[in-house]
């Protein structure tokens, strides 16, 4: 856990926003940390749950530090989120961050964790198997259910909270060593629709956001990946790539009040790439 209290900087208390805090998991890096930096912006506290190398931390830090500099509270736990215990100790750690007149109204789920394996290989490279698909599936679907039930039992959400995941558009086209993301990225949309139906009593609007291609460092580990750049800037009208900033936006939009009838569906953010 990567906090001191006293290092917080105190929010005005006549703002509402100020007085809510944003949860994001994989926020630090690409879409998850442009959405940080985006809120921040805009009054929200900030929680980041995250997974990296000691490698990356000074390059990770430098980012955090700049949220910090908002004027906003910051806290952030290199922990994987993906882990049932995790999540309870992360919990369990959030809990003493919320105020009893604070609470979470926005949470946003932009892990990258997948298998991208190629289904069938004959080079020797080693193929996607039942393990790939199950981990892939857990950290990047089953994932935001976890944590929206333990977050729901613990009392931390706000009567109106947002929940926005991420998804793409391997959701329905086929890409080579994609199979098991892609499957996932389904999975997802399907447990978001359901969190949209079935807690909407507590307050709650769920939606996936599916950006265009983006340049990331997810987006860069997938296998061919030039290719979908090059395929993406031949297809989006406006003649450029989506950028992590472009998808930060809309999740914002999606914060505000009158965002507030907008639940259980696909947004698409990507400057009309998927028209063609």
């Amino acid at each position: 856990m990567d906090y001191k209290k006293d290092d917080f900087n105190a929010a005005p208390l006549n703002d509402t926003k100020q007085r809510s805090w944003a949860l994001i998991l994989g926020g630090s890096s690409g879409l998850g940390m442009a959405t940080a930096k985006k809120l921040a912006r805009k009054g929200f506290h900030i929680i980041i749950i995250h997974r990296d190398r000691k490698l990356d931390i000074q390059r990770i830090n430098a980012n955090f530090e700049e949220i910090t500099l908002m004027g906003v509270k910051f806290a952030n736990f290199n922990v994987d989120g993906t882990k049932i215990e995790k999540i309870k100790a992360s919990i369990e750690q959030i809990k003493e961050l919320v105020l009893p007149e604070e609470r979470i109204s926005v949470f946003v789920h932009s892990i990258a964790k997948g298998s991208l394996k190629p289904m069938f290989s004959d080079s020797g490279q080693m193929e996607l198997n039942r393990q790939d698909f199950e981990i892939t599936l857990e950290a990047m679907a089953i994932s935001l259910y976890d944590w929206t039930q333990a977050l729901v039992h613990a009392g931390l959400f706000a009567d109106d909270t947002r929940i926005i995941a991420f998804t793409s558009e391997g959701n329905t086209r086929a890409w080579k060593n994609y199979a098991a993301v892609s499957a996932a990225k389904v999975a997802l949309e399907a447990i978001t629709r359901n969190i949209a139906l079935e807690y909407a009593p507590q307050g709650i609007k769920a939606n996936c956001i599916q950006a265009g291609v983006t340049d990331t460092v997810s987006l860069n580990r997938i296998p061919g990946s030039a290719f979908l750049k090059e395929n993406a800037l031949e297809r989006n009208p406006n003649g450029r790539l989506t950028t992590p900033e472009d998808v930060a936006n809309v999740v914002y939009l999606l914060t505000t009040k009158e965002a507030q009838w907008i639940t259980g569906t696909v947004v698409k953010v990507d400057g009309g790439e998927s028209l063609r």
